[in-house]
Formats: structure tokens, C-alpha cells, sequence
């Protein structure tokens, strides 16, 4: 189920509609953000389907460069660390609290690269879904929008997919959650690893994450929880 949800929410969070030029990508606006990401990926993915066709890890290369700058990572990460951040501060012994803090930087890079190979596992899949976007979101005086989108597929029902995009203090907008079919990823991701996070820390959960991203880009099937 999660693995599904996944194949849902990254076919979305590209946000593909039609292939045009997209120039600079807008990041003062969440919905022409949105937009233009999705121009960009897809118009890549189709000029660039002879590398894919003889290297599926190619496949990284595209998701790095057109599509992570816009993806807020870091702030994902400590959404799915949860409380596990906030105990930093109860830490008094400083050589303690520096490992930790350090564990947490750790966490942070290995989900990014966790991303990373979900998105390419799941761009092998890709057969040019339809996403029809919902009315423009208003996003003055608010720091965090939900962009309403569509998966349209033929002789399939609807997908109704929101994504969370958030502003930081530059005023740039970038996606950080999507929710689909009621689920929200980070939420999903955090239940997922809660328990090792509470029995075995937050090494242990950055190993396995660490593992699952190096494994060759392939996508690994909708009854699967990678």
C-alpha cells in the first residue's frame, strides 16, 4: 500500500501537465512553481530516454537535477523525525548533544538520497499520466498552501493528490508533503519508522534508509514498504 501511494505521489509532485518550454523556475509563486517543475522533469525524462533505456540509474541524475532543488527536504526529514528533534534539547552533556545534533545532519542527507532513489525507482514505471490541476491556490500571508492536482488515466478512477508547498524565509516555495487518497507521505513515513526510531535510534534508521538507497534503481512493487 505505501509503495503504491508512493507511485501515486511522485507521478504528482512532478506535477506534469503538457510539455513546454519552461525558462526560470518561479519560486515566488507555489502554483507556477508546481507547473514549471513539472514541464521540466517530463521534457527531460523524453529527451533523455536512449541514457535511461541503457542505464535506469540515469534515472538519479534527472531526479537531482530537475527535481530536488524544489523539494524541501530538510524540513521533510525533521517532519518525519518528529519528537526525536526536540530531545536534542533536554541534552545538558555538550559532547552528547553535538553527536546528536550530528546524527540528525546524518538522518537529513541519507533521506534526501532516500528520495532520490524512490523518485527514479518510480520514474521506470512512467507512461505519461494525465494531471489535471486544480484553481490556483491563494497564497499571500501564508506560509504553507495545498496545490490540489488530478491523476487522469484512462479506464481508471481519478487520483485526487494535494501537495503541501511551503514558503521559507527567502519567500521561495517548495513542496515538502503530498497527500493522496487521504495519506499524507510524511505521515506514512514517520509511522513506518517510529518503532525503530524508539527502540534503536536514529543510526539504525538512517542505516536502513542508507541501504534501500543504494540498491540499483528499480521499482520494487506496490505491495512493497521500500
Amino acid at each position: 500500500m505505501l509503495k503504491k501511494f508512493i507511485l501515486f505521489t511522485v507521478f504528482s509532485v512532478l506535477f506534469v501537465a503538457q510539455f513546454v518550454d519552461a525558462a526560470e523556475i518561479e519560486l515566488t509563486d507555489p502554483n507556477k512553481m508546481i507547473r514549471a517543475v513539472a514541464d521540466k522533469t517530463f521534457a527531460r525524462i523524453a529527451k533523455d530516454q536512449a541514457l535511461i533505456a541503457a542505464d535506469k540509474e540515469h534515472l538519479r541524475v534527472i531526479v537531482e537535477q530537475e527535481l530536488m532543488p524544489y523539494i524541501d527536504y530538510k524540513y521533510a526529514a525533521l517532519r518525519v523525525l518528529g519528537s526525536e528533534v526536540s530531545k536534542i534539547r533536554a541534552i545538558e552533556d555538550k559532547e552528547e548533544k553535538a553527536q546528536a545534533i550530528k546524527d540528525i545532519q546524518h538522518f537529513i542527507m541519507v533521506f534526501r538520497e532516500y528520495l532520490v532513489a524512490t523518485y527514479a525507482g518510480v520514474f521506470t514505471q512512467y507512461s505519461n499520466q494525465q494531471v489535471e490541476f486544480g484553481a490556483p491556490e491563494e497564497y499571500k500571508g501564508k506560509d504553507v498552501v495545498v496545490v490540489k492536482t488530478k491523476i487522469v488515466e484512462s479506464g481508471k478512477p481519478d487520483i485526487k493528490i494535494h501537495f503541501k508547498v511551503r514558503e521559507n524565509r527567502e519567500g521561495h516555495w517548495r513542496a515538502y508533503d503530498m497527500i493522496a487518497e487521504g495519506i499524507s507521505l510524511l505521515d506514512a513515513k514517520q509511522s513506518e519508522l517510529q518503532g525503530v526510531l524508539r527502540q534503536q535510534g536514529i543510526k539504525r534508521v538512517s542505516e536502513l534508509l542508507e541501504q534501500k538507497s543504494e540498491l540499483p534503481v528499480q521499482f520494487r512493487g506496490s505491495n512493497s514498504d521500500d
